[in-house]
This record gives structure tokens, C-alpha cells and sequence, in this order.
């Protein structure tokens, strides 16, 4: 079996900032509220990487107490304007699509483990060309657990081909280093997501502050 290099996919592989809170104003405005987060804001940038349903809060939050029902009302809104337009901003990071292609080249396992719906991850990655650079892909709904819960990197890493003793997850927020723990997996936090250096207090096995150092981060954690 391989060695197998797991990566979070928002946030880590991909800026899906500016679609996510696109699709967040939009789910406002089908809502009747005058309500819109700001792609150009660190925060709202930040928040839009932790999912669906934070950005609503988030929005929610600054008119007024935040209604739990009103949050779960936007929630499909949110996901169909995503969906509609899931790649009118999104890119790779720089250097990523040139760091995945360097892993398989030597023989690397390498997939995807995120909580973007399955639906949508697989939809992304072919719109940005790059269905054919990745052995597995696991989204939230593929299993009934989803990250942190360890079963979710595990199945990513076994669906890839890759060796569980000899696999790293690569990730940008507490929830990736939690996951990675509870695989017993090391894990590496990328430094260039909206989160920035704040991921050095999480206390990864490795930071990652370029794609172009990823073979050095995997040589720190024993890979």
C-alpha cells in the first residue's frame, strides 16, 4: 500500500471564499433580508471556510439575536446558489495543483477529505479541471459521520490506496487537526488560508507556509 497525503479541500486546496459568501448574500436576499457579508473581509472570508450555516449565523448576527430556524431556512438557498455557481471565484491555491502532481508523479496516494457535500466537492473539482488528480474524494454526506470524527479521513486514505501507518493530513483549521488526532495521523495546517499563523496555536505537527515547501513538511512528519 502507498504512502497517502489527504488534503481538506477549502481553505487548504482551494480559495472558495468569495462563491461561498456570494451564495450566502444570495440565500439573504431569498430570504427577504438586507444582509450581505463582504468577500473583501477577513473575517467574513474566514467564517465562509467553516460552512453553510456559519456564514448565516454570522449575517444573522449582525441585524440581531441569531433564529436557529431562519438559519436552517437559508441553509438550502445557500446550497443552490452555490451550486449554480461554484467556480465563478474559486481557484487553487498557488503552487497546489503543482505540489498534488509532484505526489503522484513519485507515487503517492493522494485524495480528498472535506465537509463540502460530496455533490458539490465532485462538481468543483471538474469544473477546475482536477477530477483526475485525486484517488479518492469523501465529503460530508459520503459516510454518517463526517470530520472530526476519524472514519472520515480513514475511509479517505483506504478509498485512495494509501497505507494508514504511512499517511499525513494537510488541513487549515481545529477541525482537521482534530480529525487527524483521533486517526492517530500526523497532520500539517496550512499558514495561507484566512486563518493565517492563528493555526500555529493549534500546535500541527508541521505548518505549511508554501505549496513549494510540501515535500519538506512531509519529511518533518516522518514521511
Amino acid at each position: 500500500m502507498k504512502r497517502c497525503v489527504i488534503f481538506d479541500l477549502d481553505g487548504t486546496l482551494c480559495d472558495t471564499a468569495g462563491d461561498l459568501l456570494a451564495a450566502a448574500n444570495a440565500a439573504f436576499a431569498h430570504l427577504g433580508h438586507d444582509i450581505r457579508l463582504d468577500p473583501g473581509a477577513a473575517e467574513d472570508r474566514a467564517v465562509a471556510l467553516r460552512g453553510g450555516r456559519a456564514m448565516l449565523r454570522l449575517g444573522f448576527s449582525r441585524v440581531g439575536p441569531v433564529d436557529d430556524d431562519e438559519v436552517d431556512a437559508g441553509y438550502a438557498p445557500l446550497l443552490d446558489a452555490y451550486g449554480r455557481d461554484i467556480a465563478r471565484h474559486t481557484v487553487f491555491y498557488p503552487g497546489a495543483v503543482d505540489a498534488v502532481q509532484r505526489l503522484r508523479d513519485r507515487g503517492d496516494a493522494v485524495g480528498i477529505c472535506t465537509n463540502k457535500p460530496e455533490e458539490l466537492a465532485v462538481r468543483l473539482m471538474a469544473e477546475l479541471g482536477a477530477t483526475d488528480l485525486f484517488d479518492s474524494l469523501v465529503g460530508a454526506d459520503t459516510l454518517a459521520v463526517r470530520k472530526p470524527h476519524p472514519e472520515h479521513l480513514v475511509e479517505s486514505i483506504r478509498r485512495a490506496g494509501g497505507d494508514l501507518s504511512r499517511s499525513v493530513m494537510i488541513g487549515d483549521t481545529e477541525t482537521d487537526r482534530e480529525t487527524a488526532t483521533a486517526a492517530k495521523v500526523p497532520c500539517v495546517l496550512v499558514t495561507f488560508a484566512p486563518a493565517g499563523g492563528s493555526v500555529a496555536d493549534l500546535r500541527p505537527d508541521a505548518l505549511l507556509h508554501d505549496y513549494a515547501e510540501l515535500e519538506a513538511a512531509l519529511h518533518v512528519v516522518g514521511l
